[in-house]
């Protein structure tokens, strides 16, 4: 019986896997494999679509060359910025922190997701806000930024990062961090809800920074407090994506 549970355990595994999906996100993106068979055309680079949301998960739901340190398991685990050790004193303070999110302290990782949509429609609160009646198999593109949260007001303001107050050549824009060439791949929506056993449907164009950046935890207090996507918390990740036949080939 032990050596037919044996032989049984990779097979049942194996068949647990989603099939019939696009590929899935997220991923560690230092690897390019990837066998899964579903392609569709990547979307159109960010400022020919319309930014629909902006949110933040705590950890990285990536992994990375610059966020390779494992958050732990649940909810909130994912990947922690490489410089996390190396944080001091003063930067780890919660002395003059104020509070507008929850989940989140200096120290904390996050990976922020600004999302576009090729549906006319206006920033708003959640990933419906990418969809509308006439518009419901939108091309969707996630820019993405890693940042290490610090209590320090020289670094990064989040605020900067916000949704534009005018249209871009009729397209609603965010002001996101351009530090580094992105990693692009095909992939889908994120978030702990999903696993390689329930996979998401939807199918997105990604664009993933592999390093990270210190942000100021007070600016992002301070967009919690008040942004147009009703944000104030950091949301769960969605655990790694391993299964080649669950990843696209990263050219």
């Amino acid at each position: 019986m032990k050596a037919l549970i044996t032989f049984l355990v990779p097979i049942l595994a194996f068949a647990a896997v989603c099939e019939g999906y696009g590929p899935q996100t997220p991923r560690d993106i230092t690897k390019v494999y990837g066998t899964n068979g579903v392609k569709f055309n990547m979307a159109p680079p960010a400022k020919y679509l319309n930014l629909c949301n902006i949110h933040f998960h705590k950890n990285a739901e990536h992994k990375a060359a610059g966020f390779s340190i494992p958050g732990g398991k649940g909810k909130f685990g994912g990947w922690k910025c490489n410089e996390t050790s190396s944080l001091n004193a003063r930067e780890l303070s919660k002395s003059g922190v104020i509070k507008g999110c929850d989940n989140i302290s200096p120290g904390d990782t996050i990976e922020v997701h600004w999302v576009h949509s090729s549906c006319d429609v206006v920033p708003g609160k959640g990933l419906g806000s990418c969809l509308s009646p006439k518009c419901a198999n939108p091309q969707l593109r996630v820019e993405t930024k890693v940042f290490l949260l610090v209590n320090n007001s020289r670094a990064l303001n989040f605020q900067d990062f916000d949704v534009l107050p005018r249209r871009v050549d009729g397209y609603y824009q965010a002001n996101y961090p351009k530090t580094e060439a992105p990693v692009q791949f095909r992939g889908s929506t994120t978030g702990p809800s999903y696993t390689e056993e329930k996979c998401s449907p939807l199918q997105v164009s990604w664009s993933v920074q592999p390093t990270c950046a210190m942000l100021d935890i007070n600016s992002v207090h301070r967009w919690c407090k008040s942004n147009k996507f009703l944000e104030d918390h950091a949301h769960g990740v969605r655990e790694i994506v391993r299964s080649p036949e669950l990843l696209d080939q990263i050219q």
